[in-house]
């Protein structure tokens, strides 16, 4: 006979980055960040996959405007848009992910294709556009009128980020997650961060998902979102241990950020070392929490 599947209690976290500025009133993003685990609630309550609600958070992240993600992107030197993005389905390891694109409204959605329908993980640049417009995804017609911070400047002396993510526990017990991003603001033609790199800014497998925010080049060198799943898995750390001791090693390279974790079990972690995060989560008790966390 086969295995019946246990049922768990659902449960979300949700990160809209570690790049929270001094003095800036980010209500609407509290209120937008509540209402996204309200909805990742209802659909995880209704059955849905984790894949399913992280990439339905970050979709509706990436259309609020309200980040540096999606259609609130920056624009970098160069004045272009170029968005990246990665999930990962925590049941089979599977990832896709999308860097440096530019054109389409949903980059996690192009990032999920890319894991469901083609035979690779990551596409960049002019080849991520073109899967893009082959799997029928939705284009941007008018660039000035979609991006609301066409013409945006950030407050001199600062260097804004804003990077999205949602990680998600299932009744069956399965884990997902997801990141979007546009990268700091004014970055280099081409600069490519930890978000779309599986292992970086995203991870998820049958243990713990983890979605990240921050220098992304730090997060690179050490490997955070991975980092933290081998100690959780062959280190036998705590995850607050575990996700206290990444952010350390980045902080040791010249970098800062924070991250949101969440275990087969339904603990959360979302600690940061900036000087705020956008953060939110559903517990397992069913409990909302959501918040701009300062030092």
């Amino acid at each position: 006979m086969p295995r019946k599947l246990s049922r768990k209690r659902p449960a979300l976290v949700v990160h809209g980055g570690a790049g929270a500025l001094r003095g800036v009133d980010y209500g609407r993003e509290v209120t937008h960040m509540r209402g996204l685990v309200e909805l990742g609630r209802d659909l995880l309550a209704g059955g849905a996959s984790a894949l399913d609600a992280a990439v339905a958070v970050v979709a509706e992240m990436e259309a609020s405007g309200l980040y540096v993600a999606g259609r609130g992107a920056s624009p970098n030197e160069g004045g272009l848009y170029e968005l990246d993005a990665a999930v990962m389905d925590g049941a089979t390891q599977g990832a896709g992910a999308v860097a440096a694109l530019q054109g389409f409204a949903a980059p996690i959605r192009v990032a999920r294709a890319v894991m469901e329908k083609s035979r690779h993980v990551l596409f960049a640049g002019t080849g991520a556009a073109r899967f893009a417009r082959e799997q029928g995804m939705t284009p941007i017609a008018d660039p000035e009128r979609w991006f609301t911070r066409v013409g945006y400047e950030t407050p001199a002396g600062t260097l804004e980020t804003g990077t999205v993510g949602c990680a998600a526990l299932d009744k069956r017990g399965r884990l997902a997650a997801a990141t979007s991003t546009a990268g700091v603001f004014r970055k280099a033609v081409g600069r490519v961060g930890d978000s779309p790199i599986v292992g970086a800014g995203v991870w998820a497998d049958r243990t713990v998902a983890v979605s990240c925010t921050g220098t992304g080049e730090m997060f690179v060198r050490c490997a955070a979102a991975a980092q933290l799943a081998f100690r959780l898995r062959l280190g036998r750390q705590s995850l607050a241990r575990a996700a206290s001791a990444v952010l350390t090693e980045v902080k040791a390279l010249g970098g800062n950020g924070g991250l949101i974790a969440l275990t087969s079990q339904g603990e959360i972690a979302m600690p940061f070392n900036s000087y705020g995060m956008k953060r939110a989560a559903l517990t397992i008790e069913g409990e909302i929490i959501a918040e701009v966390a300062r030092r």
